[in-house]
């Protein structure tokens, strides 16, 4: 059973119905390209621009623009030890040896003007990033200096400037990183936070591509074993009970896709930020509290109501957590038109976010015993919101922690914002709160979320809608249940790119910075 099982899978990964990317490009590769009439132009008239197609190698600017210590300009494709030849002296002047810095001279390849003095190194095919020949320029990061080297790249008949994200997309392309690395670099290179620092590099690592690999290889064999039944069908070449144990392992594999399907988001979540919404009503001290959390004056504070009219937000660290914190206009019936609309606004936002954190005023809702919420807020409170009592400096009798948690949840605070009385036993509680409910206080990184962008989430749904449409199959119908399973497989797939994905690539590499 065991052999005919693997001789199916071989079959079926041999067979998946399309090739990946890399192979189509590989295979076309060794055509040689149709002789058009542009072409026999060129070799008769050395003047004509080559088009794009055929400049494959290209140039970028791989550090940000500006004064610093280093530049580093990158050139990747087949030309790339020509553009060595052209512009970089070096005392041996021979062809470099590969990833070995070289002391150089930048030189203008038709003037042969000097325009610096820096190192060169040069990464041979396949061991480089792009898996092209590379050549790297580390010049003095000025703005003169790095021009006069990218004017002097363009001067190259056989060069062009890089698309955005054009150097990974080749890496992609040829098979160094798969599309879950992408997203993971692209991700390592935006964190503002270690939090997304840490996921990021591990998406980039290849953590994330070995996990939905093992999904994809796990419904690849149960896919083998239900076509092995097909095949074969259950007698002498094949034990009883193979159906029974395909559905088993297709069960499991349902089971652990959906555990990572309902984990409330938390890669989204983290890899772009916490939406957080402050509202309450006005004068309760939203703004001081953005203020407060910002460590600056981000808005406007003062005793008028209605100060704030529309959603200010902030981009926040808080405890290696990304937050966009958004101070609201504050909740009241009003016949002001403007701040009318802000209401509107703030009640969206405030139904919208990841976390809602209502801020009101303890002395105006704390008569001795009882709290008294306001009217205007009651419809947007949720098990889930959060609560600060703030001023608490003006009230002579305060609530205890216990009569406050037991009236409005246990993630309800009280503090001073003017006075900064309990202000940082609030930050750390509910800074600690975040990471529990988000689960990243785990330095090691075990709980780290697989799903970390909405495409992986809509491919890893549809993989377990296909799984789930073969478990209602019974051994009468193996043909279509085995069909099931190839979409399946292909729908993991989709998620490494290890299928055809040319409709998303142009979407997973649009975003990339010049020179990456």
């Amino acid at each position: 059973m065991q052999s005919v099982i693997l001789q199916n899978t071989r079959r079926i990964l041999s067979l998946r119905g399309s090739i990946s990317c890399s192979e189509r490009r590989a295979t076309i590769s060794k055509f040689p390209p149709n002789r058009t009439r542009l072409q026999i132009c060129t070799r008769s008239h050395s003047s004509l621009v080559l088009s794009d197609a055929q400049r494959r190698t290209i140039y970028a600017l791989s550090t940000p623009m500006g004064k610093a210590g280093v530049a580093v300009i990158r050139i990747s494709g087949p030309d790339a030890l020509k553009v060595w030849k052209s512009i970089i002296k070096t005392a041996a002047q021979r062809l470099p040896d590969p990833w070995k810095f070289q002391r150089c001279k930048i030189v203008h390849p038709e003037r042969q003007e000097v325009l610096d003095d820096g190192l060169a190194v040069f990464f041979k095919s396949p061991k480089s990033f792009t898996s092209e020949d590379v050549v790297e320029l580390h010049i003095h990061s000025g703005r003169a200096i790095i021009s006069s080297v990218l004017n002097a790249l363009s001067a190259l008949s056989f060069c062009r400037p890089a698309e955005a994200g054009e150097f990974t997309r080749r890496a992609f392309q040829g098979g160094r990183l798969d599309l879950t690395q992408v997203e993971g670099l692209k991700d390592l290179i935006d964190a503002e936070t270690e939090t997304q620092r840490r996921i990021a590099l591990q998406a980039a690592g290849g953590a994330s591509r070995a996990q939905f690999e093992h999904l994809r290889s796990g419904i690849i064999h149960c896919l083998a074993m239900v076509e092995a039944l097909i095949d074969f069908g259950e007698g002498e070449d094949l034990e009883e009970g193979v159906f029974e144990q395909a559905r088993a392992k297709a069960f499991q594999l349902h089971q652990t896709i959906q555990a990572h399907l309902e984990d409330g988001r938390r890669g989204e979540i983290i890899r772009s930020g916490l939406r957080v919404a402050i509202f309450g009503p006005p004068n309760a001290g939203k703004s001081s509290l953005l203020n407060f959390l910002a460590q600056r004056e981000a808005a406007i504070v003062t005793s008028l109501p209605g100060t704030t009219r529309d959603i200010l937000e902030l981009s926040l660290d808080i405890g290696g957590l990304p937050l966009i914190v958004a101070d609201t206009a504050g909740l009241r019936a009003t016949d002001d038109l403007v701040e009318s609309i802000g209401i509107e606004r703030a009640k969206s936002m405030v139904q919208a976010s990841d976390l809602s954190l209502c801020v009101l005023s303890l002395p105006e809702i704390y008569d001795s015993s009882c709290f008294h919420i306001p009217s205007s807020v009651k419809d947007l409170i949720t098990p889930e919101t959060c609560f600060l009592l703030n001023k608490s400096d003006l009230l002579q009798t305060q609530p205890s922690d216990i009569q406050i948690q037991s009236t409005l949840g246990k993630n309800a605070w009280i503090a001073s914002l003017e006075t900064g009385h309990r202000t940082f036993e609030f930050l750390s509680s509910i800074t600690e709160m975040l990471k529990q409910r988000y689960n990243t206080s785990d330095a090691q990184g075990t709980a780290t979320p697989l799903i970390t962008h909405a495409r992986q989430r809509t491919h890893l749904t549809s993989a377990s809608q296909f799984i789930a449409s073969f478990l209602q199959y019974s051994s009468e119908d193996v043909v279509l249940g085995a069909e099931e399973l190839r979409y399946a497989a292909q729908a993991v797939g989709k998620i490494s790119g290890i299928i055809d994905v040319e409709d998303v690539l142009d979407a997973v590499f649009r975003d990339f910075c010049i020179g990456k």
